[in-house]
């Protein structure tokens, strides 16, 4: 069996890192400005990082936490109540690439999530 994206990108913890270094990066980052605001139309954003992470883990093929807590894990559900634009989802791959390359991540398994990124990015454009 082939190891997981997850796997490869150097497990729960790299993600975990790359997650918080993603955030921090939304809440300084002037690009990060709208998609900030999004998240207190929501739960805010302590809560979008736990969530990301859970997430992020199964779908990069490690353990389905966000599926085991909220019994699905459809992206264009969670994102529903938001609008977002072409520039919003471009930003928010803007400030992932650099928390990716702030953890020092590279290879082709990153490259194979970062396009995996950019197809759900640009799939939950809704305005």
């Amino acid at each position: 069996m082939a190891a997981s994206i997850l796997d490869q990108i150097g497990g729960e913890e790299a993600m975990r890192a790359m997650v918080e270094r993603f955030y921090d990066l939304i809440e300084t980052d002037p690009q990060g400005a709208t998609i900030l605001s999004m998240h207190f139309r929501g739960h805010g954003i302590s809560h979008v990082r736990e969530e990301q992470f859970n997430f992020l883990s199964g779908f990069l093929g490690g353990r389905r936490l966000y599926l085991e807590k909220h019994d699905h894990s459809d992206v264009r559900l969670m994102h529903a109540h938001v609008p977002i634009r072409t520039e919003d989802a471009e930003d928010w791959l803007a400030l992932m690439d650099r928390a990716i390359d702030d953890c020092q991540m590279s290879g082709p398994p990153v490259e194979r999530m970062r396009a995996a990124f950019r197809r759900v990015a640009l799939a939950l454009v809704n305005e």
